[in-house]
């Protein structure tokens, strides 16, 4: 009884809720956020970009349906609450090596050719993320370039 009674007041102050798997110093929020942020740079999440976006960190970070929802709804609110990249950039480069912070330009990438172009915006986010995260531009082009060679029908920009 002093269960139910305990459990209805912390539900009542908004304390029922159950805790989170993602916080703010989690690389993977960090990297979700800015995949987030490509994603919304034309607009709202479509349901393309969101089926990307669901892929990309199910298959990246081996999680359930559960997880990656609840990881990308912690990157939306990240997204939002962020000055700059600055926050999501320098966590990355404390927690990944060289081939992990590439991996995150060719996922932003694959983001900016979810609708099948990128954008001048979306470019200009990738190269700035790059930069921040010491790809060099070889490496940021060469990325690009395979992505794009992935595209159906299309070929290296």
């Amino acid at each position: 009884m002093l269960e139910e009674i305990k459990k209805l007041f912390a539900e009542l102050h908004g304390g029922g809720k159950q805790t989170s798997h993602f916080d703010g110093s989690d690389y993977r929020v960090a990297a979700a956020a800015l995949l987030v942020h490509e994603a919304t740079l034309d607009g709202p999440l479509s349901a393309q970009a969101r089926d990307k976006l669901r892929s990309l960190l199910m298959a990246q970070f081996s999680l359930s349906d559960a997880l990656t929802d609840e990881l990308i709804e912690a990157a939306v609110v990240a997204d939002r609450e962020a000055v700059d990249f600055y926050h999501f950039t320098s966590l990355l480069m404390r927690t990944l090596n060289e081939q992990g912070r590439a991996r995150i330009i060719e996922m932003l990438w694959e983001m900016a050719y979810v609708n099948g172009s990128v954008s001048e915006f979306e470019d200009n986010m990738v190269w700035r993320v790059a930069d921040l995260l010491a790809i060099s531009p070889q490496e940021r082009i060469a990325l690009r370039q395979r992505v794009a060679a992935r595209q159906p029908g299309r070929g290296a920009p």
